[in-house]
């Protein structure tokens, strides 16, 4: 079967390689492989830029990595926690909760105060709410409505746009946070729910989990570059890149891509950004299309700085900024030195900067210059840490433009509708982040059931 596939990320390359006892064509626009995905060579060593961390408790994607033959090159990470800036202090990150979203005011009381505490300590003790088993809300409008404005623009926003690049009062809590939803459809079979009894539910259910399974994260020792290079080379798929796909249409022998090569396809994978499936998606399944227009993007960008030392750096993994904090620009810091041991053994620092929520145009209007420049002001504003005096010997800025969808309440059920129409548009399937989430192993599911599908 001839089978094309768009976008060579992780969706894609994913679908190839399970597509790989079939005639394969990857298109790429871009000149890279690897999407989202982007392991640059620094001096001292491959670096990401792009994601740097997947969810190792996730057995299928580690099953699926294994049989690339990549399980020896996860690391695990140091284990070090999390600060939080707000007020001007950098203070620890509260372990616990879901996603900064506590059961308890004691755990949140140094961030957000004893009046906000007290207020998340009453929750129980107040009338519950209607909560509509299936639906979907804001995060922070549910939050905000139920712990008070301070947890949502100190602790939840500044976890949730590490991720997603949005703000919690942009993000639909099943969209984002689907245990937390799952457990309040069944609080909600009993009656009106409250916040803290979900949460406190899903610690305990936690708690209850066996030891010994080993660190919640991990990566790849060289870079992500391990796991797109190997799923490129293991599909044998024919991978064009700088080929720009323009449209898909109809023939008498199945489906012709504007752009690609003169043939004809049985089957055709999109594994590109919502709104480049819509324009994709026009003339062979515009209802498809239409509904993708729902889909919005949040522009982010990465700078990534090694330093000649490490004097002076906190001994975390990283620091979130709170909403609105004034007097800095970044949205959050990663100490990739500290939080990763075999990036330690480096030596030096490798930090992090990233900028940029949905609706913030900072990727696009800022030179390169400034972004250092504030990474480097920032940086010693919040941690003490002065990356100048400290020897800048290496600086990479990566922009995303449209990096991440924005994943609000009505996301999931856009979605729904997309897949519904494209039920009868027969040998189309979609992939990747805004099918079925941000993380590389929901990115590794999503293809391999979109390459099972489109063999039906």
């Amino acid at each position: 079967m001839r089978i094309a596939i768009i976008g060579a990320g992780l969706a894609g390359l994913t679908a190839a390689y399970e597509l790989r006892e079939n005639d394969v064509d990857v298109y790429e626009a871009t000149d890279r492989i690897g999407g989202k995905l982007y392991t640059v060579p620094f001096e001292a060593g491959p670096t990401d830029m792009g994601a740097e961390a997947f969810l190792s408790r996730r057995t299928d994607a580690v099953e699926f990595i294994s049989e690339l033959g990549l399980k020896d090159s996860l690391v695990a990470p140091s284990g070090l926690g999390s600060l939080v800036y707000a007020g001007g202090r950098a203070l620890p990150l509260p372990r616990g909760g879901v996603m900064g979203i506590p059961s308890t005011g004691q755990a949140v009381a140094h961030l957000v105060g004893a009046e906000a505490a007290a207020r998340i300590d009453a929750e129980s003790d107040a009338p519950g709410f209607t909560w509509e088993a299936g639906g979907d809300v804001s995060v922070g409008a549910l939050v905000r409505a139920r712990y008070g404005d301070e947890v949502v623009d100190v602790v939840v926003s500044a976890l949730l746009g590490g991720v997603y690049s949005c703000s919690a009062d942009d993000l639909g809590l099943r969209a984002t946070l689907p245990q937390l939803a799952g457990e309040l459809d069944r609080l909600a079979a009993d009656g009106p729910v409250h916040l803290r009894d979900a949460v406190g539910n899903l610690e305990a259910s936690r708690a209850e989990l066996p030891t010994g399974q080993g660190s919640v994260f991990s990566t790849f020792r060289e870079g992500y570059q391990e796991l797109y290079e190997a799923l490129a080379e293991k599909s044998g798929a024919d991978i064009y890149v700088d080929a720009f796909i323009s449209g898909i249409s109809s023939s008498a022998a199945g489906y012709r891509l504007a752009g690609g090569e003169d043939k004809d396809y049985d089957r055709v994978i999109l594994a590109v950004p919502a709104p480049t499936a819509a324009l994709l998606l026009k003339q062979v399944a515009p209802e498809a299309a239409s509904a993708l227009s729902a889909v919005k993007l949040a522009n982010s960008v990465v700078v990534g700085m090694r330093f000649a030392t490490d004097a002076g750096l906190p001994n975390n993994s990283g620091v979130l900024v709170a909403s609105g904090e004034q007097g800095v620009r970044a949205k959050a810091f990663t100490f990739s030195s500290r939080k990763w041991p075999h990036l330690a053994k480096r030596g030096g620092a490798l930090v992090r900067a990233s900028f940029g929520r949905f609706g913030d145009d900072v990727a696009l209007r800022a030179s390169e210059d400034d972004l250092v420049d504030w990474a480097l002001d920032d940086l010693q504003t919040i941690t003490g840490f002065d990356g100048r005096a400290a020897g800048l010997e290496e600086i990479y800025t990566q922009r995303w433009f449209g990096g991440l969808p924005r994943f609000d309440a009505s996301h999931l059920a856009t979605v729904e509708a997309v897949r519904g129409h494209l039920a009868g548009t027969a040998g189309i399937e979609v992939a990747g982040a805004w099918v079925g989430g941000v993380g590389v192993p929901d990115v590794i599911a999503g293809a391999r059931r979109a390459a099972a599908e489109v063999l039906r």
